[in-house]
C-alpha cells in the first residue's frame, strides 16, 4: 500500500498472502459498493520466519497487521490483514527476524496504527529503541519509526 513504484528492482515486497478479495467499500462510488484488492507479493514469506539469511539487507520496511478485531468483509482486514490471539509473540518474533536479516547498521522502518492496540505495547516487544517517529493520518494514530541494528559504529575510532 505504501510503495511509490512497484516495479522498482531494488525493492522486494513479501506478504504471506496471495489473493484477490472483493470487500465492501463504499467510498469509492462504485454502485455495487464493493472494491477488488489485489494481494499479489513478489515473495509469498511470513514475517516471522523469513527466507533470508542473516544480514542480508540494508533496509527492511515492516509493516504488519494491526487490527485483532475486523469484520469478515473488512477493507482494512483484507488491505493488512489481522493479528493472531497471540499477537505479542507474533510481533516480537517479527521484530527478531527484522532485525535478523538487516545488515549490522541497518535501518528498520516501522509503521503500525493504534486502531485497536498502542504503540507503546507494541514497542515493549522490540528488542531496540526506535532513534526518531512521527505519528501521521487524521487522528495522528498512525506511527511511522525509524530503528538501527546495532552494529559497528562507522567513522568512530575503537
Amino acid at each position: 500500500m505504501m510503495h511509490f513504484d512497484r516495479k522498482n528492482p531494488d525493492v522486494l515486497f513479501c506478504d504471506r498472502r496471495k489473493e484477490t478479495i472483493i470487500v465492501t467499500d463504499r467510498s469509492h462510488g462504485r454502485a455495487d459498493g464493493t472494491r477488488t484488492l489485489f494481494v499479489d507479493p513478489d515473495l509469498q514469506a511470513d514475517f516471522r520466519e523469513m527466507p533470508f539469511e542473516n544480514d542480508t539487507f540494508y533496509a527492511v520496511v515492516f509493516d504488519p497487521p494491526h487490527l485483532v478485531r475486523a469484520g469478515k468483509k473488512s477493507w482494512l482486514a483484507a488491505k493488512y490483514g489481522v493479528l493472531s490471539e497471540d499477537w505479542r509473540n507474533d510481533l516480537r518474533a517479527g521484530f527478531a527476524e527484522c532485525f535478523r536479516v538487516l545488515k549490522p547498521n541497518g535501518t528498520l522502518a516501522f509503521k503500525w496504527s493504534e486502531e485497536q492496540i498502542k504503540v507503546s505495547e507494541v514497542l515493549k516487544l522490540c528488542p531496540v529503541r526506535p532513534i526518531c517517529g512521527h505519528p501521521t493520518g487524521r487522528k495522528g494514530l498512525t506511527h511511522w519509526m525509524l530503528f538501527l541494528k546495532p552494529g559497528e559504529q562507522v567513522g568512530v575510532e575503537q
